[in-house]
């Protein structure tokens, strides 16, 4: 039996929407009767004060909840995966709910994975399109478990402060608004109607706009999040900051400045043709698991396997293909066999020493072409389309480079530099991926640039089977900067959304993430809107951001599951359930489909399957226009009612404003969707001159003292982001903990410190400390001086003001810490 949200059309799913008219006059649905035009705002008195008692944690609890170790293993995914998913499916969600989840996962005719952002096949889909993460993903989204109003009467916020992370995710859904008063220390029900007129008296009352910040996290669809700019630039703000602002901002910025596009500019097909490919500062085996299938192929095919990474990853190690286990000719090797072997040369390079080791790459590459004329670099690629002044400022500060200093500084030695660079010189289909291990340093930038230094120098990119990689860790992070979520869109953009929508959008940049903070830290923001996300656990410098949110008079969160920033909160809390990827959208013309990018640029659509659990949830494009509706009033000549009514009016005004979208509605519904325009991949680069651009981009040593060490956080292989699934990292032998530190035993040995000993990590910046308290210290193949933990619980570590150059984002990967035995 199929139950009707009572705020959307009960015609049939799957109904064809009627054909879209001007002269269409359709009444007002019915969920839209609470959206009604907000009377002039009155002066508000909302006390900007902290709003949290002391007893309400920002971080997770410091609790040891009983470590097991064993060896890593050297094989990843195989039956165990498959296991492990439907494990946690059925657990979450029930048989007949969880299967059906799974079996439209990835399908053509099903919905967008709202894990990574990794693109599927263009030619085939197999019959179980997802992996691991995307399966605990799912199922965390398809439960049946409800975080209603009658918990939150039971529970106080402090009181939930105090679970772990786990158990906030395990509460389940939420199922209708919520609302936290001044002074109250429960949540309890708030009507959709109060709640937007809540929002908009708020927002209103401010004395600017500038005063107000809208975050946005990759898993908002494009149509929220064209909607969501859309509502946010009426208002008269640029404060758009989002996720990417914390992970691939580093990449955008250097890829921008040398070839055109802040973008990968491979397709899936290239990594089947590739000769070599590098995988640098990313884990594919538990961040981006259905990558590990297109590098199987592609060692089928020949290719060869470099992984550069301080960590050697059970994921680049050996795969057993899960879809193997489906194919009665292959099973038996995908339960017991050895699996493919992925890497032919690791380069354990220390954390932040990637530029020295590209640094090194390319001086190789150049000797090797000093005494191989014209075998090497591609001479013709940088006359056609480089500019040859900046390669001879490239050939001069690499021949100055001195070996000594890039060994030092990467960790790595001159032969197994050479050797590698030996390798490069004799391919011509190179592919680099990489992930946050790249992008979270403070020269993240300059590092990211001398990779495109060395595909420059080779001639590897636009062409079959070579190009650049970015590997996206958000199912929709791309796409929703695609759609105009960024503190400073180009004006291109906002001229067309000028013209578009008959209104003048704001030129002043906004503020990215690490900005936001600031502001409303020093008073000069008041409300947080969050359109999904943890903005809390997934920022840097958790307490520092705590202040901040609690100086907020409104903090709003469009959530579908409870998280630790739904307990630091402003003076007034809102929190706004919002339909998953995974559930049905009806809305007055019928069931509705939103689409999303992947790391490679292909738009797609993507339908919900599962039945709501509460007729209270709506869609983020209704909250969306809800919000706008109640703030906006009669400023907005927006037909806020009649785009969420149809979703294919949305996309018909993206395809108007978005550059590549022409067409919008028909190329969307392709089998395949279709492909955005990529300059580069074509050997066209968009940059001002229309060439590419070598850098040069000086060694930067990072300085450590006495007995400090260098601290990257990482993912658990229980997690996606911040959300966390369980207790265990099957791929690095740990199991029920998350308070751990991962050292080399000599460190362990030099600090006087012992096996599993409970330690304080203190982090060192201008001056400044912070402390995290109750960590195990286990021994791990690390290098030295190196260690690495899990976050959101290192989060606190990290220093607001430690950021990258140019791209303004957190340096997680690069904290310089010290450890010691904890007190007691």
């Amino acid at each position: 039996m199929t139950r009707t949200n009572k705020y959307n059309h009960p015609a049939a799913f799957g109904q064809t929407p009627p054909p879209l008219s001007s002269s269409t006059k359709e009444k007002p649905h019915p969920c839209f009767s609470y959206f009604s035009v907000p009377k002039p705002a009155r002066a508000l008195t909302t006390p900007i004060t902290p709003a949290a008692a002391p007893d309400i944690l920002a971080q997770p609890p410091a609790d040891l909840t009983g470590l097991r170790l064993s060896e890593p293993p050297t094989v990843a995914a195989g039956l165990e995966a498959v296991l492990q998913s439907m494990r946690f499916a059925w657990r979450e969600a029930g048989l007949v709910r969880g299967t059906r989840a799974y079996l439209k996962l990835n399908q053509r005719d099903g919905f967008d994975c709202s894990s990574c952002a990794w693109p599927d096949p263009d030619d085939h889909r197999s019959i179980a399109e997802f992996c691991e993460n995307g399966a605990k993903a799912t199922a965390s989204e398809a439960t049946t478990h409800r975080a209603d109003a009658a918990l939150f009467a039971r529970q106080s916020v402090a009181e939930l402060s105090h679970l772990s992370d786990k158990a906030l995710n395990d509460l389940g859904r939420f199922t209708e608004p919520l609302v936290l008063r001044p002074g109250a220390t429960h949540y309890a029900p708030i009507g959709w109607k109060e709640a937007f007129e809540l929002i908009g008296k708020e927002l209103n009352a401010l004395a600017s706009p500038e005063e107000a910040v809208f975050y946005t996290s990759g898993r908002t669809s494009n149509e929220a999040a064209f909607m969501y700019q859309l509502f946010v630039r009426q208002f008269g703000t640029n404060n758009l900051p989002d996720c990417s602002n914390m992970c691939h901002e580093s990449s955008g910025a250097a890829l921008n400045s040398t070839i055109g596009i802040g973008k990968g500019t491979v397709k899936l097909e290239d990594l089947y043709e590739a000769e070599v490919i590098l995988i640098v500062g990313q884990n594919p085996g538990t961040n981006h698991p259905r990558m590990l299938t297109a590098l199987q192929r592609a060692k089928a095919n020949g290719a060869q396997i470099v992984t550069i990474n301080p960590l050697f990853e059970a994921g680049l190690n050996h795969f057993r293909n899960p879809q193997d286990f489906l194919n009665p000719l292959q099973a038996a090797g995908a339960l017991f066999g050895p699996g493919t072997a992925l890497t032919d040369v690791f380069l354990q390079v220390k954390i932040n020493g990637d530029l020295p080791a590209f640094k090194g790459l390319c001086k190789a590459l150049l000797e090797a072409e000093k005494r191989n004329p014209g075998q090497v670099v591609d001479h013709a690629f940088i006359g056609q389309y480089a500019v040859a002044g900046e390669y001879e400022a490239l050939r001069t500060e690499l021949e100055t480079a001195r070996w000594a200093d890039i060994e030092e500084q990467s960790g790595l030695t001159e032969t197994q530099l050479r050797d590698t660079a030996a390798l490069l010189a004799r391919s011509e289909r190179i592919i680099t991926c990489w992930a946050m291990g790249l992008t979270q340093h403070k020269n993240s930038v300059a590092t990211i640039q001398e990779v495109v230094n060395l595909h420059l120098l080779r001639g590897a990119i636009g062409k079959p089977g070579a190009g650049l990689c970015p590997v996206r860790g958000h199912s929709n992070v791309q796409g929703d900067r695609t759609m105009g979520i960024w503190e400073k869109m180009p004006e291109e953009f906002l001229a067309a959304l000028d013209a578009e929508f008959q209104f003048t959008a704001p030129r002043k940049q906004g503020y990215d993430t690490v900005q936001a903070i600031e502001a409303l830290r020093d008073g000069r923001a008041l409300v947080f809107i969050g359109m999904g996300g943890n903005f809390l656990s997934a920022t840097p410098d958790t307490e520092a951001t705590a202040a901040a949110l609690r100086r907020c008079r409104l903090t709003v969160q469009v959530s579908t599951k409870p998280n630790r920033g739904h307990l630091v909160t402003g003076a007034t809390a809102l929190i706004l359930p919002a339909l998953a990827r995974t559930d049905v959208d009806r809305q007055r013309t019928g069931a509705q489909f939103v689409t999303t990018e992947n790391s490679m640029g292909v738009v797609q659509d993507s339908h919900g399957q599962l039945v709501p659990l509460s007729e209270h949830m709506l869609s983020e494009p209704a909250i969306v226009a809800g919000m706008a509706l109640a703030t906006l009033g009669t400023k907005s000549t927006v037909d806020w009612v009649g785009l969420v009514e149809n979703y294919d009016r949305i996309r018909e005004h993206i395809a108007r404003v978005v550059p590549g979208c022409q067409g919008y509605n028909e190329q969307v519904r392709q089998p395949n969707g279709f492909y955005l325009p990529n300059g580069p991949r074509e050997r066209r680069f968009t940059t001002t001159d229309g060439r590419a651009h070598f850098t040069v981009n000086p060694l930067q040593p990072v300085a450590l003292q006495p007995g400090q060490l260098l601290m990257m956080t990482i993912r658990s292989h229980d997690q996606f982001n911040t959300t966390v699934y369980g207790l265990d990292d099957r791929y690095r032998g740990v199991k029920q903990e998350r308070r751990v530190v991962f050292m080399h035993p000599a460190d362990i040995e030099e600090r006087g410190l012992y096996f599993r000993q409970p330690v304080d990590l203190i982090s060192h910046f201008e001056g400044q400390e912070r402390r995290a308290a109750s960590f195990l210290a286990i021994p791990y193949d690390v290098p030295r001086g190196c260690c690495a933990t899990y976050f959101p619980e290192a989060n606190v570590l990290v220093p607001l003001r430690s950021v990258a150059e140019r791209s303004n984002t957190p340096t997680s990967k690069s904290v310089v810490v010290t450890v010691q035995a904890s007190a007691g």
